[in-house]
């Protein structure tokens, strides 16, 4: 009995139901007068339905979307099939203009974590330039779903440029002031030393350890491992585009195609062509982004709460394009 109460508990645990039902009827309770018209077995049949198709994270704060590993990934999906048709443009933006775009997706997504992932694709040297959304996406999805876990590593690899021994405290010295070395001397060293960054074995060894104790995600030892093994010294932001770019880790998290498959969306593809057929014959009916918006239409499957309160939210143009360009197409 206590070994099925216990795997009763580890699958409520892994599987995070219970807070897709905390979140359910926090949702009915608070709009119980708009959900009435469906009917509550109805309403939790189509939550639920959504949370399994990954439409559940749209238009939903950030806070929840970060909640639980699955949100993480069904929000990077999400902004793949959104905008992959830039990616087929080959169109270059700056994190300001992908910060645009994530809120339109979550209007309070922190420029922080987009900043974050600039300084993954760009080596942390101008994060001011212009980045393809091959690049971005890969670098994103890393910086997202392993989130704490990048932060742990960042304080280790901070504490060994720094000389220290990782999770160990550091008890000041009494060195006089003439034993210290000249500031300029010293500004030169840290700048030697983030230039060539740490040992790469010795990080390794350390971000073993943190896995043995890490609770959340985590990408794959083996993977870590093969990046690591491969260079004598490395800088934190090479690490952390070599993860960006490992077909282990992408497989680790499950929500984008690999690199070569990451712009072919036959299925996407088809709704297209059908839409852009049925405007083509269609009196009155000489805008792309009507097609775009019937597109969207389809597509999504969404949750009771982002169908109630989400009407009057701007339309995700699924295909990159804008107003320009659709008056341009003219």
């Amino acid at each position: 009995m206590s070994r099925f109460l216990s795997s009763v508990d580890e699958y409520l645990g892994d599987s995070h139901v219970l807070f897709y039902l905390s979140d359910a009827v926090t949702q009915l309770l608070e709009h119980k007068e708009e959900y009435s018209q469906f009917g509550v077995s109805r309403y939790f049949a189509e939550y639920f339905s959504s949370v399994k198709n990954s439409n559940h994270v749209l238009f939903r704060e950030f806070n929840y979307i970060t909640a639980t590993p699955h949100n993480r990934s069904s929000f990077i999906r999400v902004f793949w099939r959104c905008y992959r048709q830039i990616g087929k443009s080959g169109e270059l933006l700056s994190v300001l203009e992908f910060r645009s775009l994530l809120q339109l997706l979550c209007p309070d997504f922190p420029v922080e974590m987009v900043q974050s992932t600039g300084r993954i694709v760009l080596m942390d040297d101008a994060v001011d330039c212009m980045m393809s959304f091959s690049d971005f996406i890969y670098a994103f999805q890393l910086q997202l779903y392993f989130r704490e876990f990048l932060d742990s590593v960042l304080t280790i690899y901070q504490d060994l440029l720094a000389g220290k021994s990782p999770n160990t405290v550091i008890v000041p010295t009494s060195t006089s002031v003439e034993q210290l070395p000249p500031v300029a001397t010293e500004e030169n060293d840290k700048e030697r030393q983030q230039r060539d960054g740490v040992e790469a074995s010795t990080l390794a060894e350390c971000v073993d350890a943190l896995c043995d104790r890490f609770k959340h995600s985590h990408p794959s030892r083996s993977s870590m491992t093969e990046i690591l093994a491969e260079k004598d010294k490395i800088c934190f932001y090479s690490f952390l585009m070599s993860l960006s770019k490992h077909g282990g880790v992408n497989q680790d998290i499950g929500a984008l195609p690999s690199m070569a498959e990451l712009l072919i969306d036959p299925e996407m593809d088809q709704e297209l062509d059908k839409l852009v057929a049925q405007i083509a014959v269609s009196p009155g009916s000489n805008s792309s982004g009507s097609a775009v918006i019937g597109l969207k239409e389809q597509q999504r499957k969404a949750s009771p709460r982002r169908n109630i309160h989400h009407r009057r939210k701007m339309e995700v143009e699924s295909d990159g394009s804008n107003e320009e360009t659709d008056s341009s197409e003219n």
